[in-house]
């Protein structure tokens, strides 16, 4: 366990293994013997990274999200952690390869993070894979998310925090969906937006009780 794991969540951690000690392959003996201050669900308490991101993947939902990035946006690890709170299947960076980790809470540590060099080549590899593109942003045309349909199979892409989408990504994408708002502000933060989103596509297809 790092330091940065431990000063994480420094009270919401559990000590060492108290009884017999597991000898289960998706245990990591170090935080059995130290214990485990991680930003993890209690099921995944004492395991290793490499076993909670396989579960993870066993038990992930078939939607991705893409973030533009092109400026270097401090959004993107806030909706990182986000989709991994709503099991993600991957999380695609386009544009800058690096991005600022820090929100992201190590979560992305435990599911795929992908990066495309621009949105041609994102809107190639959701072709590839058969998976519809959604881009997600309050613009003239976008059809209310709250009663837009939202298939099962497909790519959220989000803008940078300010621009929002790119006009090559609203080109890529088949259809523009927007989060109805009621106050002054114009936009919502990118961030807050993601996540909304996120619930959205859970309301339709994963609603209920966690998968076990």
């Amino acid at each position: 366990m790092t330091e940065r794991d431990s000063a994480l969540s420094p009270t919401a951690g559990v000590g060492p293994w108290d009884g017999p000690v597991p000898h289960d392959h998706h245990f990591d003996p170090d935080l059995l013997e130290r214990g485990d201050a991680r930003n993890v669900v209690d099921r995944y308490r004492y395991w290793t990274e490499e076993a909670i991101a396989n579960d993870l993947a066993r038990r992930s939902h078939p939607f991705h999200v893409a973030v533009e990035n092109w400026e270097h946006d401090f959004n993107i690890g806030s909706i990182v952690r986000t989709a991994n709170a709503f099991a993600a299947r991957g999380v695609h960076i386009v544009g800058r390869r690096r991005w600022n980790r820090r929100g992201a809470m190590v979560t992305d540590r435990y599911l795929p993070v992908h990066h495309h060099p621009n949105v041609a080549a994102l809107a190639a590899w959701a072709e590839a894979e058969g998976v519809e593109l959604l881009g997600i942003d309050n613009l003239p045309g976008a059809e209310p998310i709250e009663t837009a349909e939202i298939p099962e199979s497909v790519v959220l892409l989000f803008g940078q925090e300010g621009p929002g989408l790119t006009s090559q990504a609203q080109a890529a994408c088949s259809r523009l969906l927007e989060i109805t708002q009621y106050g002054s502000t114009r936009s919502l933060n990118a961030g807050a937006a993601a996540a909304i989103a996120m619930y959205a596509w859970a309301t339709r297809h994963a609603p209920g009780q966690p998968d076990a």
